[in-house]
C-alpha cells in the first residue's frame, strides 16, 4: 500500500522531514521519522525514512506500505481540513505516480481508511487516487 497523511499542523506552523523526525524522536521512534516522504507546501520533495526501512506511520500496515505525509492537513482554528496547495496537489499526484512504478499493485489509500479514528489525511486518497 501507499499510505497518504497529513502532518497535522496550521497554516502557520511548518513541518518539515527534520521537524517531524525530531517529533517522532520524541515520541519514541528510535530510527526517527516514520514517513518515507514529506510533501512541504512549496511542493518539495524531502526524505524521510529510505523506502528499504518499514516506515512508523500506520499500525498494523508498516510493513507492508510506504508512507507519505502532505504539510498541513489542520485549519487555522485547528480543525482538520484538506489544506493542500495546488504544489502540494502537483507533486503528490507526481510522486504516486512514480511509485506506482515501482509498486504497481499498490493501493492508494489515506490513513483514515485504515483507522477510521484518524481524520488524516483530511481527505479521500482512496477515490482521488483510484485511477492511478
Amino acid at each position: 500500500m501507499i499510505i497518504i497523511h497529513c502532518s497535522a499542523v496550521r497554516p502557520d506552523q511548518m513541518s518539515s522531514a527534520a521537524q517531524i523526525d525530531t517529533w517522532h524522536r520524541q515520541r519514541g521512534f528510535h530510527l526517527g521519522i516514520g514517513y518515507h516522504y514529506v510533501i512541504r507546501r512549496d511542493g518539495e520533495i524531502e526524505a524521510g525514512r529510505p523506502e528499504y526501512m518499514v516506515g512508523a506511520h500506520c499500525k498494523n500496515h508498516n510493513a507492508h506500505s510506504i508512507g507519505v505525509c502532505y504539510e498541513g492537513g489542520l485549519d487555522a482554528r485547528g480543525q482538520p481540513a484538506d489544506t493542500r496547495t495546488e504544489a502540494q496537489k502537483k507533486t503528490l499526484l507526481s510522486l504516486l505516480r512514480a511509485l506506482k512504478v515501482d509498486y504497481p499493485d499498490a493501493l492508494i489509500v489515506g490513513h483514515h481508511d485504515l483507522n477510521p479514528q484518524k481524520a488524516c489525511p483530511c481527505f479521500d486518497a482512496a477515490k482521488e487516487y483510484k485511477n492511478l
